[in-house]
């Protein structure tokens, strides 16, 4: 059974605080069922989109959602099917998601690879190890940089790996940090002649969903992945060249990364929840829809998890800006029937109305 080496570090320990704070607030938030459908939509059409644009797919953030919707665009053949078949795996993904009893499989692995590369290799290879030593070689220099493991060893170490990722012990390490460790051992172990990429991560989607950190699938790794793609791979590469076999390698500067980015993609997705939750919530109490300001929405997250909150306190949340637009944006509250005001001098209090 394959045993990965990695560090359990502070920056970690960060990391995984903070995606749990913001699962907290995701899965909480008194979202409308509406947008909560939007963003899903969203979230998968960004995953569709990066995960195959970082792969080298030219299609643009526009065409791709065309294709998703249907609707005929002038593209490569080759573009327009990556696009598919990655909606293709993610349906699966989502499936297994609901109804997996958390264990992995060989055949889930080779049925996202068959799903990713349908119609864009030849049939015996879409979801079959490969039966060929592969090198991946730098466009620009033909410089090798990377030489996976011979392909008859290839079965050996998925079933080494599954069998790890299925154990007691496995189960004891935090799902974020087992979805990555995924991740990495295959890119590593590179199973299929092409389209590793995108099989590797769309797995290590699928421990987050299985495990509960689907977080309403709001989110969007590949997004982050793409538009970093200069440390997504490099980081890879600075692992691998550890040592020339897995088992010598430390991943604990890959899960940091890994657990960094989607620390990041939550955090925006919390904030955009958070402003979503404080309209639901005011136009519940006021009957009607209330325009707020960046500034205002932060005085009301603030009073709606603090019952009160006085200047001082008011103008650390929004700095930068001064005292007399702090009162402007308070006066503004009041005057919507928002917040009321307790005492007179500048030591007064402002709170939620009830």
């Amino acid at each position: 059974m394959y045993t990965p080496k990695f560090t359990i570090n502070n920056e970690i320990l960060r990391n995984i605080g903070s995606i749990e704070a913001c699962r907290e607030v995701i899965d909480n938030a008194p979202l409308v069922p509406a947008w909560e459908k939007q963003f899903q939509q969203e979230a998968l059409e960004r995953t569709i989109h990066y995960g195959t644009h970082i792969e080298g797919n030219e299609l643009t953030y526009n065409e791709a959602v065309k294709v998703l919707e249907g609707q005929h665009i002038a593209g490569r053949e080759r573009d327009i099917q990556e696009v598919i078949n990655y909606r293709n795996t993610m349906k699966y993904i989502d499936e297994l998601g609901e109804k997996s009893d958390n264990k992995y499989t060989e055949e889930q692995l080779k049925k996202i690879h068959e799903l990713t590369c349908e119609k864009l290799l030849e049939p015996e290879e879409c979801g079959h190890y490969r039966t060929t030593q592969v090198i991946l070689r730098n466009s620009a220099t033909g410089e090798v940089v990377f030489r996976p493991p011979p392909h008859p060893e290839v079965p050996y170490l998925i079933e080494a790996f599954l069998d790890w990722l299925n154990s007691k012990e496995a189960k004891d390490i935090h799902p974020v940090i087992r979805a990555a460790i995924a991740n990495y051992v295959l890119v590593d172990i590179h199973p299929f002649v092409e389209g590793n990429g995108r099989t590797s991560r769309a797995f290590a989607t699928l421990v987050l969903f299985v495990e509960g950190y689907d977080i309403k699938k709001l989110f969007s790794l590949e997004e982050h992945f793409d538009k970093d793609a200069v440390a997504y791979f490099g980081t890879l590469q600075l692992v691998t060249k550890q040592a020339s076999s897995l088992e010598g390698r430390d991943l604990t500067s890959w899960i940091e990364y890994y657990s960094v980015c989607l620390a990041i993609e939550l955090s925006r997705m919390k904030d955009k929840v958070k402003r979503l939750s404080v309209d639901v919530k005011l136009k519940g109490k006021l009957g009607k829809q209330i325009a707020l300001s960046e500034r205002q929405i932060k005085i009301v997250e603030y009073l709606e998890e603090n019952s009160e909150v006085v200047t001082q306190d008011a103008k650390k949340l929004i700095p930068m800006v001064s005292e007399d637009t702090v009162l402007r944006d308070l006066k503004d509250l009041m005057e919507k029937g928002i917040v009321k005001k307790e005492g007179k001098t500048k030591l007064a209090k402002y709170m939620l109305r009830k």
